[in-house]
């Protein structure tokens, strides 16, 4: 027990170590939304140093640099991987509280065995020891996928892409699925006009015909639909800043198209926003039409800093939370603008603004339709509330206002294939949040059985029959 993660680490009480023990910890993965590379899947990639593998594109570890005030020469700049590694080592005793430093020693311990917290003194010894374990067949990629029991992987593209790789990782028989995702943002972002026409003309030479006016559009990106769910896609999921709802006529949108695509023109506020609840809208009814699942995430203001945006682009730690403005009447219009049609498909809301978890609670219950447990679903805590208060909140409200026991779990959300141990985080969470309930008196110790195996269910089997993989 002088390990910091120990076998109980998070749980306070012997009812939440026997559910962890008994029931969460054997459980197989099903990671349904992450931003993993198919292409190092395929190919088996060899990472070269603990550098590359924890610290490359991690925008979440170079926010922390920053604040500790390590020089971007060390996070995103050309120093040495061992240079970049021991500013990390420097920086991990500061980040005491910061869900980060459970993170780093959880995935120390469970994918290098390594108890040794990281800090100066350490550095060394944790780099030249993961180094050295990176050089064996079950430190590349697929070996970590494999090390923890991951059954099914769904990562995130961009209607254009390929899919070759998806292709390539089936056909080599890889024990795990390994799916496709479709995220068509940028076949939506009308806001940028000169990226929104480059998008359209790369659109036309993937489909193999011009593309002259919106129905071609619509039918370009209808057909891509088609080709992904040939591919073994059965999710979608829309990066957006709100639940567009703006009302629009058919014709409308065909002269905005014009405007934007033809004319070359820039677009007013207002006809952004009606092209944006078009395109959302056909996407969710080509949802429903293949039975795919759907996910929403919502609520991030990004690139704040234009300084480092112009200096080293996009999704390098520059974003956060928004207040965005009357979201729960969107979100109530988007949605009954589809049950109105009977064409809602099963969905997941993810918000970034805690202040959101109530109202997305509640708003799930106006479409649940009996015809499935958990059509729509409040999903887990998402990017900076990924943490234990935020996973905590939004279990306790989602049990508060509906059923947690319909819960379809953790995702990790990332880019790192040694993000595995937060699901272990989250099950550990989840069983320490019930588990106390029990030791309080506030669940019947009676009904310890059917509360294993509610665990069980959120961890595993509820996705398991709601994405029906």
């Amino acid at each position: 027990m002088n390990n910091f993660i120990h076998n109980d680490f998070v749980l306070q009480s012997e009812s939440a170590k026997k559910l962890y023990h008994n029931h969460a910890e054997s459980l197989p993965i099903i990671d349904y939304h992450c931003h993993l590379d198919p292409k190092q899947i395929a190919e088996n990639h060899q990472f070269r140093s603990i550098t590359e593998l924890w610290l490359g594109g991690d925008h979440y570890k170079w926010r922390l640099l920053r604040a500790n005030g390590v020089d971007e020469k060390y996070i995103t700049g050309d120093a040495t991987d061992w240079e970049k590694f021991y500013k990390w080592a420097e920086t991990i005793p500061y980040t005491m509280r910061n869900p980060m430093y459970h993170w780093t020693h959880l995935e120390l311990k469970r994918v290098f065995n390594i108890d040794t917290l990281l800090k100066p003194e350490t550095a060394r010894e944790v780099y030249d020891k993961t180094n050295e374990m990176l050089q064996k067949p079950e430190f590349f990629a697929r070996g970590l996928m494999k090390k923890f029991n991951v059954e099914v992987v769904c990562t995130t593209d961009d209607p254009l892409d390929s899919l070759e790789y998806h292709k390539q990782i089936k056909d080599s028989g890889f024990e795990i699925k390994v799916l496709p995702t479709w995220r068509p943002d940028k076949s939506m972002a009308v806001e940028n006009g000169a990226a929104f026409r480059s998008y359209v003309n790369k659109l036309s030479e993937v489909y193999g015909l011009d593309i002259v006016n919106f129905d071609d559009y619509y039918a370009a990106i209808s057909k891509r639909h088609d080709y992904f769910q040939s591919v073994g896609c059965t999710l979608a999921d829309h990066g957006i800043d709100n639940f567009f709802s703006e009302s629009y006529s058919d014709d409308e949108i065909s002269e905005i198209f014009n405007k934007v695509y033809i004319k070359k023109e820039d677009l007013t506020d207002n006809e952004i926003l009606k092209f944006k609840s078009k395109m959302l809208h056909e996407n969710a009814l080509l949802n429903h039409s293949k039975g795919w699942v759907q996910q929403f995430h919502y609520g991030a203001i990004r690139n704040n800093n234009s300084r480092m945006f112009n200096a080293i682009g996009a999704d390098a730690g520059y974003d956060s939370i928004n207040d965005v403005c009357n979201v729960a009447r969107s979100m109530s219009r988007f949605f009954d603008s589809l049950e109105s049609k009977n064409k809602l498909a099963k969905s997941i809301i993810y918000n970034l603004n805690p202040r959101d978890n109530y109202l997305i609670a509640s708003m799930i219950a106006n479409f649940q339709d009996g015809s499935v447990p958990g059509k729509i679903q409040f999903g887990s805590g998402w990017w900076f509330l990924d943490q234990k208060d935020g996973m905590e909140d939004q279990m306790n409200i989602l049990s508060s206002q509906g059923l947690l026991s319909r819960f379809v779990g953790m995702l990790t959300d990332s880019r790192s294939f040694v993000s595995y141990p937060r699901h272990e985080y989250f099950r550990r969470i989840l069983c320490n949040l019930i588990g106390n309930d029990l030791e309080n008196g506030l669940l019947p110790s009676t009904e310890i059985d059917f509360l294993g195996q509610m665990v069980e269910n959120i961890c595993y089997y509820n996705a398991k029959e709601y994405f029906n993989f």
